[in-house]
């Protein structure tokens, strides 16, 4: 050993320093201890979201007393699934299709009304510079803190003032007012579309109207999925609205048409005696039905709309 070395101190870790660095070494991305603690909690939270949908799915093949005796996640008959299919889709000569079809009708026009407005209204708000901006925007942010239920006697007062009470237009009417997408519209334009970019395109001649339709509109294909999901599930499962503004049962949607079945049938309460004229006998496997029937189109929107919304991301890109 030189003299040197024995000046210097010793370089070589301690068992210590050796099993901190092994540590961090397995809990970083490539060790296995953290991808095993990344697909834990990854899996715990799809179990969180996915063991009650499989179980509201197979509770439709199961029989009252089956619910109570069979453990939660197990299988009854497919003759049971059947039933209460037929069941829900002869209630009242197939009201609860009517339903299914204005929640439909409600949510997609809603949806389109609400893009059609608030994308152009964020958009000008970005790239615009006129007297009463900010007053906009504060606008809009307001009416994002007030709760729905404030806003439903003056909108129902406007509504009767122009005779739209109890039709299909008092529905779809409150849903294309979205100002949470005019201002989430504004922000993406505001931090993600160069002015350079407009400004080249009014050079080359451009108008504004096939600047936003050729331009801004490309460049917010994750935000339109982002958007379209957000209202379309928001409308989808509206409730209050349609329940203070309709009063005829062949325009609820289903958020609404599952409180009246329940209300009106011995589902959910054993024992209860009907309304006059309901058929008797429905069990919690028909409201099993009733609830995927409400379900499953949100989860097909959600797979269309992500896909916009992660595709979106990695496109497009501005060199310098």
């Amino acid at each position: 050993m030189s003299r040197l070395d024995t000046l210097r101190p010793d370089s070589r870790p301690t068992l210590l320093q050796r099993g901190g660095r092994f540590w961090l070494r397995t809990v970083g991305d490539t060790g296995l201890l953290g991808f095993c603690l990344r697909w834990g909690v990854l899996l715990l939270f799809a179990a969180y979201f996915f063991i009650p949908m499989l179980w509201l799915v197979l509770a439709t093949s199961k029989s009252a007393p089956q619910l109570l005796d069979l453990p939660p996640l197990a299988f009854g008959s497919f003759q049971r699934i059947q039933e209460a299919w037929q069941r829900i889709i002869e209630y009242q000569n197939g009201e609860v299709l009517q339903w299914a079809l204005n929640s439909i009708l409600y949510a997609a026009t809603g949806l389109a009304l609400s893009l059609a407005s608030c994308l152009p209204a964020g958009y000008i708000l970005a790239i615009a510079r006129f007297p009463g901006r900010r007053l906009l925007l504060w606008l809009t942010l307001i009416t994002m803190l007030l709760p729905p239920s404030a806003l439903v006697l003056p909108m129902f007062m406007e509504l009767n003032l122009v005779r739209l009470v109890n039709t299909p237009w008092a529905v779809i009417l409150p849903a294309a007012f979205f100002p949470f997408g005019t201002y989430l519209t504004y922000i993406y334009y505001a931090s993600s579309l160069p002015p350079d970019l407009l400004d080249a395109a009014r050079v080359d001649g451009c108008s504004e109207v096939k600047l936003f339709r050729h331009i801004a509109l490309p460049l917010a294909t994750p935000l339109l999925g982002l958007l379209a999901f957000i209202n379309f599930n928001t409308n989808w499962n509206n409730f209050f609205g349609p329940y203070v503004f309709l009063n005829d049962d062949r325009l609820f949607n289903l958020p609404v048409g599952l409180q009246q079945f329940v209300a009106a049938t011995s589902a959910l309460r054993p024992g209860f005696n009907p309304s006059p004229g309901v058929m008797v006998g429905y069990q919690q496997a028909e409201v099993a039905v009733f609830g995927l029937l409400m379900i499953v189109p949100v989860a097909i929107v959600f797979l269309i709309a992500q896909r916009y919304v992660v595709g979106g991301a990695f496109t497009g890109s501005i060199k310098g």
